[in-house]
């Protein structure tokens, strides 16, 4: 399997929530079947069910959290030469050159995207029209309303 790009950032929150999910979901659950099992019938019984489908549904987070950090190639845009280019990791400050409406991404892996917080998938199309260039470079995006211009206007290696 290929290796999956991730910022140091977004392994740090995979690890963070692989962490409560073992040592604070995991034995609440266990807990949770414990006491439903305490109450009698199971074939009856809600609050067991209930558990054992939260527990299914935690199971499978840790496995999936798991799989994402092996075969995560963990990146640290800030130990990076990119010469002042734009590479994954970096932030980009960028212009709309129609509207000079400013915008300002961080180019991360697929599975740490959320553009509310400005952060945009390396795999994207304004990402992938981003990479490799510099500041004062104009770059066009693709977009389903047409071709849209973009002015770099900062790279930083935060």
């Amino acid at each position: 399997m290929d290796k999956v790009p991730l910022t140091v950032v977004g392994a740090d929150k995979l690890r963070a929530e692989l962490e409560e999910l073992k040592t604070v979901v995991r034995p609440r659950i266990v807990a949770d079947i414990a006491t439903a099992r305490e109450h009698g019938d199971l074939k009856e019984n809600a609050e067991y069910h209930a558990a054992r489908e939260e527990q299914g549904f935690a199971e499978g987070r840790i496995n999936e959290i798991e799989a994402k950090l092996s075969n995560a190639q963990i990146i640290d845009v800030t130990k990076i030469d990119a010469k002042g280019k734009v590479i994954f990791g970096t932030t980009v400050e960028i212009e709309d050159l129609e509207t000079e409406k400013k915008v300002t991404y961080q180019i991360v892996g697929v599975d740490e995207a959320n553009i509310k917080e400005g952060r945009i998938s390396v795999g994207s199309p304004i990402a992938r029209s981003l990479i490799g260039k510099e500041v004062e470079d104009v770059v066009t995006v693709k977009t389903p309303g047409g071709d849209v211009d973009y002015e770099i206007l900062s790279i930083k290696y935060i």
